[in-house]
């Protein structure tokens, strides 16, 4: 969370940091005796006993995915403006490709850097926690992004926004907040299942 703080703090301005003032400095100790607790409940099988889930919670592991995909995007923007390349044969549809492969891979590493020291797990079986706790995740909040780019795109601009555009950031902060609005409600079910770990 050292590092998800400042770069939802990159998009979301002083929202993000009246966010950390409120919910990120807090000591929840509910919380933390869910993450002591983790191995014991999921060696007996008992998840279904575990703390209910916070509001907090769930947004800081929303937060904690939208980094990762900020990050990502953020490298393949980058990437394609230095190395442009075609995939699909649509430079939209070939840009969104590229940032959603960034994007996850970035929340991935964001995720396993999380979950191994958490559970104290080997890289293998991290990697897979990893996967299990994010991807779906990773894959909600992308669509809630893409979703308002796409609404940018085809419906107020007419056209496709570039990197080298102030624009194409100032809509991109927007739709990463809409990426946290549709990772709000998967993070809660993967928070309850006991698939993902309280941040």
């Amino acid at each position: 969370m050292n590092i998800v703080w400042p770069v939802t703090a990159l998009y979301s301005g002083p929202i993000g940091v009246a966010a950390y003032y409120i919910i990120g400095r807090e000591t929840d100790e509910h919380a933390a005796m869910n993450i002591q607790d983790t191995g014991k409940k999921h060696h007996h099988h008992a998840m279904h006993q575990q703390q209910p889930v916070t509001t907090s919670a769930i947004i800081k592991s929303s937060l904690h995915c939208g980094a990762g995909c900020t990050a990502g995007d953020m490298l393949a923007a980058v990437f394609l403006t230095l190395v442009p390349i075609a995939i699909l044969g649509n430079s939209l549809y070939n840009s969104w490709l590229v940032e959603f492969a960034f994007a996850f891979i970035a929340g991935i590493i964001f995720q396993y850097y999380a979950v191994k020291p958490m559970k104290n797990l080997p890289p293998g079986k991290a990697l897979v926690t990893a996967l299990k706790a994010d991807t779906l995740s990773l894959i909600s909040w992308q669509a809630g992004m893409y979703g308002w780019m796409a609404v940018c795109t085809f419906i107020i601009f007419h056209t496709q926004l570039e990197p080298d555009d102030p624009v194409y950031w100032c809509m991109m902060q927007v739709g990463m907040l809409a990426g946290l609005i549709t990772a709000y409600p998967i993070n809660y079910l993967l928070l309850k299942k006991g698939i993902k770990e309280a941040m």
